[in-house]
């Protein structure tokens, strides 16, 4: 069974991208968030992509190792109960990460 997530890449006016995701990120769904990630990338060339992960719940692993492939190239908004789980795996010292308000 899939566990509910959606998942929307977006690009802005002024040529940004951002990637909006809710729900829950796990290994039945990470495929789909981690090819919306890739296609932001690809798409942003060399602009940083914002990823939203104000309406996440829940992500594993798989999730933060899609997040980790683009260090270099993402900022992430998260929900404040994902931050202990970002700062613990070290994402937080490579990439710009601020809970959501």
């Amino acid at each position: 069974m899939t566990t509910p997530l959606t998942v929307d890449t977006r690009g802005r006016g002024d040529g940004t991208y951002v990637v909006v995701a809710a729900g829950e990120i796990d290994l039945s769904n990470v495929k789909s968030f981690a090819e919306a990630l890739d296609a932001a990338i690809e798409a942003a060339r060399s602009e940083t992509v914002a990823v939203d992960l104000g309406a996440v719940d829940y992500l594993d692993s798989g999730a933060i190792n899609a997040l980790f492939a683009h260090a270099g190239r993402i900022a992430v908004v998260a929900n404040p109960i994902l931050l202990p789980v970002l700062n613990v795996s070290g994402l937080t010292e490579l990439v710009p990460v601020e809970p959501t308000r």
